[in-house]
């Protein structure tokens, strides 16, 4: 029997957040890979692709919103759900104009944020 389970990456420079919601994908059944910085992330990307990335957006170093513009530069379709403590209306739209599925400000509630994830990688990416 096939045991694929869909891999989410985590991209946020605070461990304990990057725990909580590792745990909660666990919990959930997806395989999880989590990231402490924006380029780590960037490089995982030569060895595979990940269903969904959930993707702080301050972070020292490369920014979620430079993370966004890699993704958009080199082509891949990875959906991006959004989590920030830096919410700002202009924050919000930049996001969503970068092309994330869905936007959240810390703390999330762990049954949304899951909920959007599986949306987000269930979300046809050629349209209808």
């Amino acid at each position: 029997m096939n045991d694929v389970r869909p891999l989410i990456a985590v991209l946020d420079d605070e461990e304990s957040v990057r725990q909580a919601i590792e745990r909660l994908l666990r919990a959930a059944g997806l395989a999880v890979e989590c990231f402490a910085t924006g380029q780590e992330f960037i490089d995982s990307l030569q060895q595979h692709q990940p269903a969904c990335l959930v993707l702080d957006l301050h972070m020292p170093g490369m920014s979620g919103f430079e993370v966004q513009a890699e993704l958009a530069k080199s082509g891949r379709s990875v959906p991006v759900v959004v989590i920030t403590g830096h919410d700002t209306p202009e924050s919000h739209q930049q996001a969503l104009d970068g092309g994330a599925a869905a936007y959240f400000r810390k703390p999330v509630a762990g049954r949304a944020l899951l909920a959007s994830i599986v949306a987000a990688f269930h979300t046809p990416k050629d349209g209808p």
